[in-house]
């Protein structure tokens, strides 16, 4: 069931589907719900469903104003107060994690389970230094030597040679927003986190590297650590037989009510 609600002047948008004990499935960046619709179906049958579209993303509109993990978190906590849900499960994948461990470490929640999750800021290299100095050197540089329209031009060639695919495949507000949410930080609160949480990894996850989801097995009080030999950022899509006999373990009481 396709379901609408008004939050924060955005068209919030999300499907319904089971009955039981509620989940709420958080998808990443650049993706929208049918990324997580297998896991939908894993889960449905015994549990009730919620998946949804992040603002910006799928049938959700953009925000306004340029978000950060605190704004889409805000949404997620009055789209669960406008459900009427009482201590959900909440399933994020990359993006959808830092919105799992915001919203985790201030509300109540049955179980977090946190798939190749965003969330730990990395460490950055010289040349991603000289890249971004660069960019902004240009940004400033180019509308002055060449006018504002080809200078901008110009600036859309740079940046699509070395922005990455997410960024370059945004809205300029995205890209704004997705400029923000890269740079948060969330170790500080992990450790707020008190229910039970299960980290599944991709051992060849680039994106988010196994050294994430070891660094949070470390500071989230309760979470156990699956990883997958020879998967990477998908893991859910990557190895879906391991991933839903694992995922249906850790909820095995949720999907037995």
């Amino acid at each position: 069931m396709e379901k609408r609600l008004h939050i924060d002047g955005v068209d919030f948008h999300y499907t319904m589907s089971g009955e039981g004990q509620p989940v709420v499935l958080m998808h990443g960046w650049g993706c929208n719900h049918s990324t997580l619709e297998s896991i939908e179906k894993v889960l449905s049958p015994a549990m009730k469903v919620y998946n949804v579209d992040f603002p910006g993303f799928g049938g959700s509109g953009e925000p306004e104003q340029v978000w950060g993990v605190e704004e889409y978190t805000r949404l997620i906590e009055q789209f669960i107060l406008a459900e009427g849900i009482k201590n959900p499960v909440l399933l994020g994948h990359s993006f959808g994690g830092r919105v799992g461990i915001l919203y985790s470490s201030r509300n109540e929640v049955k179980k977090l389970i946190l798939v190749d999750a965003a969330g730990v800021k990395p460490p950055r290299s010289l040349k991603y230094y000289v890249k971004v100095y660069s960019y902004k050197a240009m940004k400033r540089l180019l509308p002055m030597l060449f006018g504002s329209k080809k200078g901008g031009e110009l600036l859309d060639k740079y940046r699509g040679k070395s922005g990455s695919s997410d960024y370059n495949n945004s809205t300029p507000k995205m890209r704004a927003i997705l400029s923000k949410v890269v740079n948060e930080d969330l170790k500080s609160v992990m450790p707020k986190i008190k229910c039970p949480t299960l980290l599944i990894w991709g051992k060849k996850d680039t994106a988010t590297p196994l050294r994430d989801a070891e660094i949070m097995e470390k500071l989230i009080p309760d979470a156990g650590l699956v990883a997958f030999d020879g998967v990477g950022h998908y893991s859910f899509l990557e190895n879906p037989y391991q991933f839903a006999a694992v995922l249906k373990s850790f909820l095995k009481d949720e999907m037995n009510k």
